[in-house]
């Protein structure tokens, strides 16, 4: 087994590194201060073809697996940007799956050059106020009325809506009392999000400001029956499409901003000096930056291996959940570390890292909790009894 990337990986690689050199420290903080989308860095994106690397060549994309997409985000991670350069791009990799693998011919001409092109964002209708992680018991209603739907209901935490015209959305199109499962009974649409039948509202947070979260309230949103994905009731499977994905995505992510604490760390520990020495000779301050590299480097191989199994067509759920858990604890962990190796000054806005601290805590709480991780592998890998 090779660990080393191939001329292709690796010029993606450098090729992100580079595009992400012209957004620093100051275009970060300054949006960070604002709130304001960063839409020159998403513009770039577009531009350089990125936001098509997991697309279909036909549609304009790339036509590269997952483990390219992560090696992208990766790298935007370790990025200045951190959290927020991620996730202003990250829903055009896993997002759209659903699409590429259920959708028509039709649907994928109609939607997906636009998105790799940059000329839409879209947004991500799953979670709601009183479901959390138990999809199943979604509420949001699409009933039929004519020809297509008419959906009524609320989602919570959709990312980017403030700027999104579309919105890929899951809602419940058969009571749930009405199933023979409670997976059943729930469509997949994407569809525009007619500010008309919507109301959206931006829910204040502690990082990631640049790139919205909201609640959005539907009230009689209209949605064509060409808007649906696949058959109807069978979009919880749909969705699942998209799951592993997202989670190798955001665990990559996370590692590469531990990354980029890590090496904030290392090199302020070797320039700041203490009693007449640099705090790095302190094992104090050594030890916990080395430990930090490991379990950074140990959730990136991961990374890689959930990838490879992906793209290959091997399930991957364990590898999936276990490199969102791992590069998730592992950035957390580093960029505390860098706010601790700082002292007070980490705790400055001038150094930077307090951002990545609060950045990190984003993939430890999303899209799925570290506990229900923990609960799939001692289930599906270890073979324990259900504990909830």
């Amino acid at each position: 087994m090779s660990f080393q990337l191939n001329d292709q990986q690796q010029s993606i690689v450098d090729s992100i590194a580079k595009l992400s050199a012209d957004f620093d420290d100051a275009y970060w903080f300054d949006h960070d201060h604002t709130g304001d989308f960063p839409f020159e860095f998403h513009k770039a994106m577009a531009d350089g073809g990125w936001l098509g690397i997991a697309m279909p060549e036909e549609y304009g994309g790339a036509g590269l697996g997952v483990t390219e997409a992560a090696l992208m985000m990766h790298q935007i991670g370790r990025s200045p940007g951190a959290m927020t350069a991620c996730s202003s791009v990250h829903i055009n990799i896993f997002g759209p799956h659903p699409i590429v693998v259920f959708g028509t011919d039709e649907q994928k001409q109609r939607w997906l050059p636009d998105l790799v092109q940059g000329n839409l964002l879209t947004c991500f209708g799953v979670t709601e106020p009183d479901a959390g992680l138990n999809t199943t018991k979604l509420k949001t209603r699409a009933e039929r009325s004519g020809n297509g739907y008419i959906v009524n209901g609320k989602k919570i935490w959709t990312t980017t809506a403030q700027e999104a015209s579309k919105i890929l959305l899951l809602a419940r199109t058969t009571a749930i009392e009405d199933c023979k499962k409670p997976t059943e009974g729930l469509s997949l649409f994407y569809t525009d999000l007619d500010r008309d039948y919507c109301d959206i509202r931006e829910i204040e947070k502690m990082g990631r400001k640049a790139v919205d979260s909201n609640e959005v309230f539907f009230d009689g949103l209209p949605v064509p029956l060409e808007d649906r994905i696949g058959e109807e009731g069978m979009g919880f499977r749909y969705i699942l499409h998209s799951m592993n994905p997202e989670r190798i995505l955001i665990g990559m992510e996370a590692v590469g901003i531990g990354q980029n604490a890590l090496a904030r760390a290392v090199k302020y520990a070797q320039e700041r000096e203490v009693f007449d020495r640099p705090i790095g000779q302190n094992q104090s301050i050594q030890h916990p930056l080395a430990e930090d590299w490991m379990a950074l480097e140990a959730a990136y191989l991961m990374g890689l291996k959930a990838g490879y199994l992906y793209d290959n067509g091997e399930p991957c759920g364990a590898e999936a959940n276990a490199t969102k858990y791992l590069g998730a604890e592992a950035g957390f962990k580093a960029a505390t570390n860098a706010v601790m190796t700082h002292g007070g000054m980490g705790y400055a806005k001038e150094f930077h890292v307090e951002r990545l601290l609060r950045e990190s805590l984003l993939p430890r709480i999303a899209p799925v909790s570290p506990q229900m991780i923990l609960n799939y592998i001692a289930e599906r890998v270890l073979h324990l009894p259900k504990s909830y």
